[in-house]
């Protein structure tokens, strides 16, 4: 269903953003609508209320629906906004299905119904990030699994490689990310005692900052920079920490892959897939093993130019245009229907 101009007419529904939250979202789709530009009219609308709720998300739901077009694509975190939309235009992205860990049992029964239940059956097409994400979304929904579409994440381009002498006296170490799956307190007991510099991007709460000094971790802490800022931020580490406990993707893992730096990350979800052998992948729920893992990465330099030469490989999986281009193939699939 082109528009006069012979383009394909999308609808990119994004969240409504959070002063001290995540913009990766907006990175991403934003980066997808800039390549395709010849090809596709997008149209971006943000909800006007944050994810607040009920009586804010029927709004945002009510919102949504008076603005559909041709092809509707929400892009993540607002599963809920399908709920009044016509299912054969919509594609719903989701991101991972970390909210089904809330241990309150009738939180995560309403997370089920509204960001997994009633958002799959009124969607034509989901996208996952990961292989790790499209198994959760079937085995918490039970749909058929040729509606879920794995398309990964993209790095911008301008993450490029740029050399940097080991650092093995004191080592910088670069934390992306303070929520709880980032799992920063096992990662500052795993650091106890040892001579670095933590850098950590993202807002750290009392506990966090509480529990760092209990270590001792000589830390500093960074929030609401640019993506060019958080590229001079890898540019200038030696390691990359991102044991997390839980990931849909795992963005760091490539960046550092892209900037040539080594990453240590956790062997659980979707981190080994997007990992490969182009990282030191440790059990992030064992301190010990975390603290081996960045001793080795320290001491062992012989292992950092493998996992840096793997990393060469790993990341032209994760190329801008070629992912984009999974989505326009989707765009299109959907408009032939």
């Amino acid at each position: 269903m082109p528009d006069k101009q012979g383009k394909l007419e999308v609808v990119h529904f994004q969240r409504k953003q959070r002063k001290d939250g995540n913009f990766s979202l907006e990175f991403i789709f934003e980066d997808v609508r800039n390549i395709l530009d010849d090809t596709v009219d997008f149209k971006v609308v943000c909800v006007p209320f944050l994810s607040n709720g009920i009586s804010k998300r029927l709004k945002n739901a009510q919102y949504a629906a008076r603005r559909q077009g041709q092809i509707n694509h929400i892009t993540g975190d607002v599963h809920y906004l399908n709920l009044f939309f016509k299912k054969s235009r919509c594609i719903l992205t989701i991101l991972d299905c970390g909210f089904m860990q809330v241990p309150n049992p009738l939180l995560r029964y309403i997370y089920k119904l509204f960001w997994l239940t009633f958002p799959e059956k009124k969607a034509q097409y989901i996208t996952a990030i990961s292989e790790a994400t499209k198994r959760d979304i079937i085995r918490y929904t039970g749909c058929d699994p040729d509606k879920v579409i794995v398309i990964p994440v993209a790095v911008p381009d301008h993450f490029k490689p740029l050399a940097k002498s080991f650092n093995s006296e004191r080592p910088v170490l670069l934390q992306i990310g303070t929520a709880t799956n980032k799992n920063i307190i096992r990662l500052a007991e795993a650091i106890q005692g040892m001579n670095c510099l933590l850098v950590i991007i993202g807002f750290l709460s009392e506990e966090l900052k509480e529990h760092l000094a209990a270590c001792r971790i000589d830390y500093v802490s960074r929030t609401n920079l640019t993506v060019e800022e958080i590229y001079e931020a890898y540019i200038e580490c030696d390691i990359v920490t991102f044991v997390s406990t839980f990931e849909g993707f795992g963005m760091p893992i490539v960046e550092a892959n892209c900037v040539e730096r080594v990453v240590i990350t956790g062997n659980t979800t979707s981190m080994p897939e997007v990992a490969g052998d182009a990282a030191c992948v440790v059990n992030p729920f064992s301190v010990e093993d975390i603290r081996k893992g960045i001793q080795r990465l320290i001491e062992d330099g012989g292992y950092r130019e493998t996992l840096i030469v793997n990393g060469r490989k790993n990341r032209e999986r994760f190329g801008r245009v070629a992912i984009a281009n999974m989505y326009l193939d989707l765009y299109q699939r959907l408009a032939l229907q």
